[in-house]
């Protein structure tokens, strides 16, 4: 393998890409892949989809930037249409960004700059989850609850408060899942009452859990909860889209599911497909008013409404409607899920699996009674991505309790999978599992 000048996060070098196509990804000899995590779960409508190409070279073909101070452009306006027709009513502003870190960075700013505006000035204190992952730039780690990416900086930034994700699968008590999820919820109600009310501005989560929680879905009772909890005190509520918006759950927005309207929402990763850079907060359409009646919005990216960035996006829109992927999102979730469920079935380690739609992950442990983790030294969440590697199957992975213990793979596929493919997909995970059960020592 030749010397590289790049880097990025460590010295491990995998083979160069030499191209790819729906579910399917080839190096440079010849091997080819299964993309089982869409990327980061970013390539949501497969790769080298011919529409969303040709709609690329029409834009190109005309104007390939026009910054937004300067010109308007129609491939943005219509996306942004396109948006506001997929989303609750009233919340139909949208501001483009270039990525998942400055959609969630954006709404935090404009939250802040719409309390100023509206005469709350004492709101900046923004709750999270931990674990969470909502981006790498500063204010987005801010909220971020994950100890590997955000404790090194933590002199940089001001860490925000935190309240334990809904992690049911680890309790061991006598609650339903309904009265579990009011217990999780009841800890954002707690918290904001400790912080203080009127110092409180937003909670930020993500509806379906994404790196850093591997697929996590709350029980039903939770989502209501935090919505009422967040009215009662005038807090806003940011969902972190980023993962799992854009139909991967099998609806538009992850909290469609449970007929939640947000205040802000964040979007990227399956927006632009892996087309082009792209993302967008979307914003209550009287909260925007508010903030440019005080003067504008203080914030911007030198591409932010990039036509064609823009164009790919909308094409990616009219790919997922004309194919119905979201409906293909729902069944072929089911698929996955009880083909993962088959697998924990035949392998004890396996201690979770979980996820809605085509967002789905399978969790590690030690002991299936106590959910403990594996020991950290066996570092599975990095040996097993590997070994799937070698045969050809691209999985995401990440620490499941904070960063620091746990394993947990996000086995997320195009949208357009078939339920052969996912079959396919599962045969290699089922022999990738029989591997890692020899290599480590560990009960099958």
């Amino acid at each position: 393998m030749k010397t590289s000048n790049l880097f990025y996060q460590s010295r491990k070098r995998r083979p160069e890409v030499d191209r790819a196509e729906g579910i399917y990804i080839w190096a440079n000899d010849g091997q080819r892949f299964i993309d089982g995590s869409s990327g980061a779960m970013v390539s949501n409508i497969g790769h080298s989809n011919p529409n969303v190409l040709a709609a690329m070279k029409q834009q190109m073909d005309s104007a390939t930037f026009a910054y937004r101070l300067h010109f308007e452009n129609s491939a943005a306006e219509d996306l942004a249409t396109a948006i506001a027709d997929r989303t609750p009513e009233g919340l139909n502003r949208v501001f483009f960004v270039s990525g998942g870190s400055e959609a969630v960075e954006s709404c935090v700013k404009f939250a802040r700059q719409w309390a100023v505006a509206a005469g709350q000035e004492s709101r900046w204190k923004v709750i999270s989850r931990f674990p969470s992952y909502h981006g790498s730039t500063m204010g987005a780690l801010a909220i971020t609850g994950y100890g590997p990416l955000t404790d090194p900086f933590d002199p940089l930034i001001t860490p925000m408060p935190k309240i334990p994700a809904p992690t049911c699968y680890l309790d061991r008590d006598n609650l339903s899942d309904h009265d579990r999820g009011l217990k999780y919820a009841e800890l954002l109600r707690d918290e904001i009452i400790a912080q203080g009310p009127d110092t409180v501005l937003a909670f930020a989560m993500e509806p379906v859990g994404g790196a850093s929680t591997g697929a996590l879905v709350a029980p039903d009772s939770y989502y209501t909860r935090v919505r009422e909890i967040c009215d009662e005190f005038g807090v806003l509520l940011i969902m972190d889209e980023v993962m799992s918006g854009v139909g991967r759950t099998g609806k538009f927005l992850a909290s469609d599911h449970w007929s939640i309207r947000p205040d802000l929402v964040a979007l990227s990763k399956g927006f632009g497909a892996g087309y082009a850079p792209l993302g967008a907060m979307i914003a209550d359409e009287g909260m925007v008013e508010t903030v440019l009646d005080a003067g504008g919005f203080a914030h911007g990216h030198t591409y932010a409404g990039n036509p064609l960035a823009c164009a790919a996006g909308l094409a990616v829109l009219q790919e997922i409607d004309r194919l119905d992927l979201m409906t293909n999102a729902d069944v072929m979730g089911e698929v996955l899920i009880k083909g993962l469920t088959d697998l924990m079935g035949r392998y004890s380690f396996i201690g979770d699996v979980r996820g809605k739609g085509l967002l789905t992950a399978f969790e590690m442990v030690s002991d299936r009674k106590t959910m403990a983790p594996l020991p950290s030294a066996m570092n599975a969440y990095e040996r097993f991505v590997d070994i799937c590697y070698d045969r050809n199957l691209i999985t995401y992975s990440r620490r499941t309790r904070g960063g620091i213990d746990g394993d947990h793979f996000l086995i997320c596929p195009p949208m357009i999978i078939t339920e052969p493919q996912i079959l396919d997909m599962l045969d290699i995970l089922d022999a990738s599992l029989d591997q890692f059960t020899k290599d480590t020592g560990l009960d099958p």
